[in-house]
């Protein structure tokens, strides 16, 4: 399908199994689909287009916005009634309590002429979401379509492995696929596809090139190469408004976007200025640590989960791995005192030094000191190799082994 392989850049194999999953319009698709990748992998955006451009009923939900059992339900139910119902005008609200109600809901939603002979299907985005839920959720999704004897899939997107997802009692298996992280090459593509009409493609390429060559080993996101690529195109592209260079003077071009590319790098992912402010900043040439705000900090407050890995690096650090249990267990059952410690063990683990320790204990004393449950995403681990590096370049250095 052109218009598909214009649209979704990098993407085709993904695009061939889901494309071949759904099948015809009228056949019966998998029951469910469980698609996982990191952030801004494109899991989103792909099935969405692919569902809009071959005009699929379908009905998308976000798990972080519907938070509880009941907002997701009815959520799901009044968006296929609207579906339903488009055509003969406005449709009342559905409420719905239980999972129960739900599938007899369904049944009756997808009577509808409009949804006959044609399967329906149910995006559920931020599904890691769902293990928060009553614990018969996530296996009803599975087999809705056996329990509601409908054309219906239900399709999965999740930053974590469905490993993470599958119930102690068992379940029905989905179809499981990967979204890959892009490579260097993938985003030069998927950037320079955005090249503004006013300049020819080769004079983007050759910025999306620089930009890259700056930003990609400290950011790989998707969405936040595409904020810094055009919140810098115009500081890039200055010398040739003004007629001081041509588009192919490389050398005159990057030299002048040299120094705003460094100050762009003290607030990646960090939105602690407006775009507007960014821009009068980069126009006024003001220096950043001038500007209140910005990243020039003499402290730099760390994201919410790496306060506790640090602290969780530096109790593992500093105490006997036997000693865990006493501290981090509710309920540990006696401990014996020895009384005839030798004077070596006697001295403070402060004045001995910081000791190397695994990484699993280092998780399981995050897990407990932390209130929340973590869902152990790719996320949690970056921040915990950055944040255990940053301790490590610190005088009291901290080893993992």
């Amino acid at each position: 399908m052109p218009h598909l392989e214009n649209t979704v850049l990098c993407r085709e194999s993904q695009v061939s199994i889901l494309q071949s999953l759904f099948g015809e319009r009228h056949h019966f698709s998998f029951p469910s689909i469980f698609i996982y990748g990191h952030t801004a992998s494109g899991k989103t955006y792909v099935t969405q287009t692919l569902l809009r451009t071959l005009e699929l009923p379908h009905v998308f939900v976000n798990c972080v916005e519907c938070f509880s059992l009941r907002l997701l339900l009815e959520q799901i139910l009044n968006k296929l009634n609207h579906l339903s119902s488009s055509e003969g005008g406005c449709s009342t609200q559905i409420t719905c309590e239980t999972f129960n109600d739900f599938v007899r809901l369904f049944k009756q939603v997808t009577k509808a002429e409009s949804l006959k002979d044609q399967t329906v299907y149910i995006v559920l985005d931020k599904a890691e979401y769902l293990r928060d839920m009553e614990a018969n959720l996530l296996p009803g999704f599975l087999r809705l379509q056996e329990l509601t004897d409908r054309n219906v899939t239900v399709l999965f997107l999740s930053e974590i492995v469905w490993e993470k997802f599958r119930p102690n009692t068992g379940c029905f298996e989905p179809f499981v696929l990967y979204f890959p992280d892009y490579s260097i090459g993938n985003l030069q593509k998927i950037l320079s596809h955005d090249h503004p009409p006013e300049y020819s493609a080769d004079f983007y390429a050759a910025y999306i090139n620089i930009l890259l060559g700056v930003f990609y080993t400290v950011c790989r996101d998707l969405k936040e190469l595409r904020h810094l690529a055009v919140l810098n195109f115009p500081k890039y592209c200055e010398p040739v408004v003004k007629g001081e260079a041509n588009e192919r003077d490389t050398r005159k071009l990057w030299r002048n976007i040299e120094p705003h590319l460094k100050r762009a790098m003290q607030t990646v992912y960090l939105r602690e200025i407006s775009s507007s402010q960014w821009e009068k900043l980069q126009k006024d040439d003001i220096d950043p640590a001038q500007l209140k705000g910005l990243s020039a900090y003499t402290h730099v407050e760390l994201p919410y989960y790496s306060k506790f890995i640090l602290i969780a690096a530096y109790l593992a650090s500093y105490n006997p791995a036997r000693t865990d249990k006493r501290f981090f267990l509710k309920h540990h059952g006696k401990i014996k005192k020895t009384n005839f410690l030798k004077k070596h063990e006697k001295t403070s683990n402060h004045l001995l030094g910081p000791k190397p320790f695994p990484l699993d204990r280092l998780l399981a004393i995050l897990y407990s000191i932390v209130d929340s449950r973590v869902a152990p995403t790719a996320n949690i681990f970056s921040q915990g190799y950055s944040s255990v590096n940053h301790q490590a370049h610190t005088p009291h250095k901290v080893l993992i082994s």
